[in-house]
């Protein structure tokens, strides 16, 4: 299994200029647990509201000796190529150097050696760390690095391989079948959710229609936040929100977005594996809802998974509430019976008079009494704007 985490520690969005908070009212999950305060911020910072519940930790490696002792391994003997898999596992693997006191020591010694990228993210991690990587993956993928490797053949070669969070996916294996002496950088594993209540309460959540978005970091965590939404019985159900754009899947690059594609789930994806990129994609996405929102005369009118927004303003309506205005922005204007009202208000009572507190609890909250039309004998509609009128009839 491989890993997409973000590669550097850029700011997620430009700062000192004011943001549209075209995201107000969007309820976002997100499952990862590394850089997820940064991430959480950028997107309040567009108006989501933010709910955090990572589906794996990432536990340092616990025995820091056996990496230090493969560190001063590769300082007595420098690897002709060393091979970077995660920016986070590479970043680490320089600390722990640094905390050692070899950090200066291993950059002599790795002054000689090839070092691979396994993507842009571990890329960037190089360079943070003031190397430079004379070649990187573009798919991300270690089958990509270990086809270079073996078409340059590695016979006698001595490779070193930082190991992502998953562990050794077969890399070390290929290599040393095709004899080079292989040296493994356990620098981090993958560990369990660190709050599995909050993870079972966001599978239900999605399930519910709850959230709008969920965020995706890594190809363990997607997987492992899946798993848990299947284990829990509402993988068809999120599957289907996910599948008809009930439910928007954000995934940072091509290997955190394939465990979702194995379902038959489309995720948005930025052309950059960054964070930053991440966070545009869905700000784009979401840019783009409110263009095709639906035009009233009170303003456009976007019905999100909790709340409801009208003009840019996130209404004040009790659950029941949107599920009202959601029944009626979906008919686009066309008229909304009293009976299929009534199917969207809680308990089994069929009597016309909840139908009209129902719809004047919303008027209320809207604070205008045009934006809802009452259609003698045939029920409620939507009022839209007159150019949306105009455009309809053309």
């Amino acid at each position: 299994m491989t890993h997409d985490a973000a590669g550097t520690h850029a700011p997620l969005v430009a700062e000192g200029r004011p943001l549209t908070p075209v995201m107000a009212g969007a309820t976002v999950l997100i499952t990862a647990d590394r850089r997820s305060g940064e991430l959480a911020a950028a997107l309040e910072r567009r108006g989501a509201r933010v709910r955090h519940a990572p589906a794996l930790s990432i536990v340092p490696h616990v025995d820091d000796q056996a990496l230090i002792a493969a560190t001063r391994t590769l300082l007595a003997a420098p690897p002709d190529v060393l091979v970077a898999t995660t920016g986070v596992g590479f970043r680490a693997w320089v600390e722990a150097a640094d905390a050692y006191g070899v950090a200066d020591e291993l950059r002599t010694a790795l002054a000689g050696t090839r070092i691979v990228a396994r993507g842009p993210k571990a890329n960037g991690a190089i360079q943070a760390a003031g190397y430079r990587a004379d070649w990187v993956a573009e798919s991300e993928t270690s089958a990509e690095v270990a086809e270079l490797l073996l078409s340059e053949g590695v016979a006698g070669l001595h490779v070193a391989v930082q190991q992502h969070g998953a562990g050794a996916d077969g890399l070390d294996v290929v290599l040393e079948k095709a004899g080079a002496r292989v040296t493994n950088l356990v620098v981090y594993r993958w560990g369990p959710p660190p709050d599995p209540a909050a993870l079972a309460d966001s599978a239900r959540a999605a399930a519910a229609g709850e959230i709008d978005a969920v965020v995706f970091t890594s190809a363990p965590g997607a997987e492992a936040w899946l798993a848990a939404v299947e284990d829990a019985g509402y993988g068809p159900r999120v599957v289907e929100r996910f599948t008809f754009g009930q439910m928007v899947a954000a995934a940072v690059g091509p290997v955190t977005a394939r465990p979702l594609q194995h379902r038959g789930i489309t995720p948005l994806q930025p052309e950059r594996g960054r964070l930053g990129a991440l966070v545009r994609s869905l700000v784009a996405h979401y840019t783009h809802v409110e263009s095709v929102a639906l035009a009233t005369v009170a303003g456009p009118l976007v019905v999100r998974a909790r709340v409801a927004v009208l003009d840019g303003r996130v209404l004040p309506l009790s659950p029941t509430g949107v599920e009202v205005l959601r029944l009626l922005a979906a008919a686009g204007g066309a008229v909304v019976s009293r009976e299929r009202v009534l199917d969207v208000l809680p308990g089994d009572s069929r009597d016309p008079h909840a139908v009209e507190v129902a719809i004047g609890r919303v008027r209320e909250a809207v604070g205008r009494r045009d934006l809802i039309r009452t259609v003698v004998k045939r029920g409620y509609r939507i009022e839209k704007a007159v150019e949306s009128v105009v455009e309809n009839v053309r």
